[in-house]
């Protein structure tokens, strides 16, 4: 089981490598239900992971002009203070008990898995369905939007950034399914360019949210690093093959296997309730 745990940590890496997102959500079930982690605990090992991996992939997305910091600040800074708010107080304002249903406990470990699986679902969802090209994106290789974000109101950035910083604060989840949608359909950015700057964007989120978290529990610091090299490695695997498979292929196929681990998570904590 280890090491099945550790050869979907190489698949992570080639999700964000291929398409710049979408593994991130395996990273949490995968250390729950492979590496018998504690949920929360598990939010804070993805946080790093997430974290380092995609600052990989930004840095090499940097290198060939494919990120906007100005999107990267507008949507960062109150992605920071949502990520802030929901380790401080919001994770630790749920009861560990919240209540039963006929033979199902709910526990707040059990909630954050539920919210998980349905967060799993959308993603899934936004990778099967068949994207459509626009103009920005035959833009070019270079990053283009900055026209884009001074014409643009900066609210249709900073409401989502909050939006994310929750998201990625509670459950661990980088959300460049979220982003990614947001600076291609609100504020035109080329498909290339988004994804550059979603990695950033991710990176700084899920940093900030484990330096946020490390007093909080007991860390293995051993399987965070083995984890993150190997996603690392998927990384640069997931470049080349970018170059030689069809990225749309691909992003469906892993968007079918997210939709399939989203179904498990549901049945395990909901009806296969392990005794």
């Amino acid at each position: 089981m280890e090491l099945a745990a550790y050869f979907i940590a190489v698949l992570i890496g080639i999700s964000l490598g291929l398409i710049g997102g979408g593994g991130s959500i395996l990273t949490v079930p995968v250390l729950v239900y492979m590496l018998h982690v504690d949920p929360l605990v598990a939010t804070t090992y993805s946080l790093f992971i997430v974290g380092i991996t995609s600052l990989v992939g930004g840095a090499r997305a940097y290198t060939r002009r494919l990120v906007d910091f100005r999107a990267v600040s507008l949507f960062g800074i109150p992605s920071i203070l949502a990520i802030f708010i929901a380790r401080h107080f919001i994770l630790p304002a749920i009861p560990e008990y919240i209540f039963s249903f006929g033979n199902i406990s709910v526990t707040k470990g059990v909630l954050l898995m539920v919210v998980f699986a349905v967060l799993m679902f959308l993603a899934s969802l936004s990778m099967i369905r068949k994207e459509r090209t626009s103009p920005e994106d035959e833009a070019g290789e270079s990053g283009v939007t900055a026209l884009h974000l001074k014409t643009e109101p900066n609210l249709w950035l900073i409401l989502p950034g909050l939006a994310i910083g929750l998201l990625t604060g509670l459950l661990g989840a980088g959300g460049g399914f979220l982003i990614i949608p947001t600076l291609v359909l609100i504020i035109r950015m080329p498909m290339k360019t988004a994804v550059g700057t979603s990695l950033i964007i991710i990176a700084i989120n899920s940093i900030f949210g484990f330096v946020f978290s490390l007093n909080q529990y007991y860390l293995d610091w051993s399987l965070m690093l083995i984890f993150t090299v190997l996603a690392i490695a998927g990384i640069f695997i997931g470049t080349k093959l970018s170059e030689k498979i069809p990225g749309e292929t691909l992003r469906r196929g892993f968007g079918w296997f997210v939709l399939v681990m989203g179904i498990y998570i549901l049945l395990r904590e909901l009806i296969f309730v392990p005794s």
